[in-house]
């Protein structure tokens, strides 16, 4: 009897342990994420307490033939302080793969004032280019600019003139690690100029001063 007994207690639990649930159905789908196009710009500039702007995207999936919806998640834009903030677009198709690109919105009451052109630092004569990238926003082509010989660390960053007397240069990734600036400064009264600290892991904090040419 003892033998039996435990005979039956394990082909019980065989039996439980091979029972289907009829009300579950998988399926495999092939992955494919939604092609998304933003027509009108990666970058954008708001005023102090400004919406944002209207954005122009769209986002089609060619494997599944459909279009999909493109949403905006604003949850990092704080417009009321000056800076610049990424606004990450998305979308899905049916089966829930998404696309994402990230905008960047800067948010600044300066107008009227371009600081794009030709730069040399004044510490190392090394010369780098600004250009606009929206209203008050630029990228530095060399944000380091430790002069001709050093191709090495050379880094491409973004700023924003925040006020007539100041620009703000926050944490951004680049290829040498995070990059940020602190005491951001600018002049434009007799000739335009602009200075900051620098700061990363690899490089010695100190003032970068760049005159426009």
């Amino acid at each position: 009897m003892k033998k039996l007994l435990i005979l039956t207690v394990v082909a019980a639990v065989a039996f439980g342990a091979c029972k289907k649930n009829q009300g579950t159905v998988s399926t495999l789908h092939n992955y494919s994420t939604p092609t998304l196009v933003v027509t009108s710009g990666d970058y954008y500039s708001i005023p102090v307490n400004g919406a944002l702007p209207v954005i122009t995207a769209t986002a089609y999936d060619s494997f599944y033939n459909e279009e999909a919806t493109v949403v905006y998640d604003q949850s990092e834009l704080d417009n009321t302080t000056e800076g610049v903030y990424p606004v990450v677009a998305s979308a899905r198709n049916k089966y829930g793969m998404t696309s994402k690109h990230t905008l960047y919105v800067a948010v600044t009451n300066v107008t009227g004032v371009d600081l794009s052109g030709t730069y040399y630092r004044t510490e190392t004569s090394d010369t780098v280019s600004v250009s606009t990238l929206a209203n008050g926003l630029y990228r530095i082509s060399d944000a380091v600019a430790n002069g001709a010989s050093d191709t090495l660390h050379r880094t491409p960053a973004y700023f924003v003139h925040t006020s007539t007397d100041k620009l703000l240069m926050p944490v951004q990734s680049t290829s040498y690690g995070p990059v940020s600036a602190s005491e951001g400064m600018v002049s434009i009264s007799t000739s335009t100029s602009f200075s900051y600290i620098l700061h990363n892991n690899m490089l010695a904090p100190v003032t970068r001063t760049f005159h426009k040419m």
